[in-house]
């Protein structure tokens, strides 16, 4: 019989209700993973979506700048045969390193001996006159291969 109001409970049972079994942790832990893994999936397609999102906006902005370029000189700057499809030629001709008229700047940290690169860290492509199925005679193709995608569909371009 209990003589004081109080129960003990014996020591054993103390420290088993004092502390996590290995089964509450890992649950505990699994679930912490779990979301980890959907916020660092969110935060990757975030990314994607505003690289996406910049390089539309580039490509259309070196677009508007062609057409100046265009409206001066008659015609589309066009690619040397030693750097095809590359724009190292469209750099040269938008952003003249001899002091010439500058139709756009691009950002140094955007530019590399090989030509101007999109926010995918890739080259964008640049072809004058243009391969792809235009209106008209004068064209070219201006695109950005959206990360490396071999499809083509996947790419943001001027046509």
């Amino acid at each position: 019989m209990m003589t004081s109001g109080t129960f003990r409970y014996p020591a054993t049972l103390r420290q088993w209700a004092a502390g996590f079994t290995i089964v509450e942790l890992m649950v505990v832990i699994t679930i912490i993973a779990v979301l980890a893994g959907l916020v660092l999936s969110t935060a990757g397609y975030v990314q994607k979506k505003g690289a996406t999102s910049r390089a539309s906006g580039e490509i259309a902005a070196m677009a508007a700048a062609l057409e100046n370029y265009k409206a001066d000189n008659g015609e589309y700057p066009s690619n040397s045969a030693a750097n095809s499809y590359n724009s190292i030629s469209l750099l040269q001709a938008l952003m003249p390193s001899n002091g010439g008229k500058v139709y756009y700047e691009f950002k140094t940290n955007s530019i590399t001996n090989t030509g101007i690169l999109d926010p995918f860290g890739l080259n964008y492509g640049y072809q004058y006159p243009g391969a792809s199925n235009h209106n008209g005679t004068n064209f070219y193709d201006l695109w950005s291969s959206a990360g490396g995608s071999g499809n083509s569909a996947k790419w943001i371009k001027n046509w």
